[in-house]
């Protein structure tokens, strides 16, 4: 071939004739081609790459969850959580609207996916009572099947509660 690539990219930045004339003759020999399927190699990699990143899009608890929550099958009720991650904390509230209860307090221990959520929950008196939830998040690789799942305390009463990430 002759021409090296060097050779070709200084007349390319000298913005000459004698670069279209360079590319013409790479393009003849075949040379351009070589590099077109080297840079779509590239091009598929880094696509790759990128494709993975939305792997992990935010923190697994952030989302909206819906599920139910009671004593007992037949006093279930409808729940739904909103959480968030801000500035390294998960925050939210228990079914948002016009009579949203504002999550006072998240933790989460990382090590066992176990999350535990306090608020001050109405009760039919006019009060309000503390709601506490304390359960695991598994499914932590779905975005169809994620769930955070185990028991809760409202005042004296304690159930069990399912959530789904929606």
């Amino acid at each position: 071939m002759g021409r090296s690539r060097s050779s070709f990219s200084h007349a390319l930045q000298a913005g000459s004739l004698n670069a279209i004339l360079q590319l013409r003759f790479l393009f003849a020999h075949g040379a351009l081609l070589r590099m077109t399927r080297s840079a779509f190699l590239v091009l598929l990699i880094a696509a790759s790459l990128a494709m993975a990143a939305p792997a992990q899009v935010g923190h697994p608890a952030k989302g909206s969850w819906s599920g139910y929550w009671g004593t007992s099958e037949a006093s279930k009720k409808r729940i739904l959580l909103l959480l968030d991650w801000r500035d390294q904390k998960i925050t939210g509230f228990i079914n948002p609207g016009p009579n949203q209860v504002k999550i006072d307090k998240a933790d989460l221990d990382v090590d066992t996916w176990t999350l535990r959520l306090e608020a001050a929950m109405p009760t039919s008196g006019g009060g309000k009572a503390p709601f506490v939830t304390t359960g695991k998040l598994t499914n932590l690789g779905s975005w169809t099947m994620r769930t955070y799942a185990g028991t809760y305390t409202l005042g004296g009463e304690t159930g069990k509660f399912t959530v789904t990430l929606n």
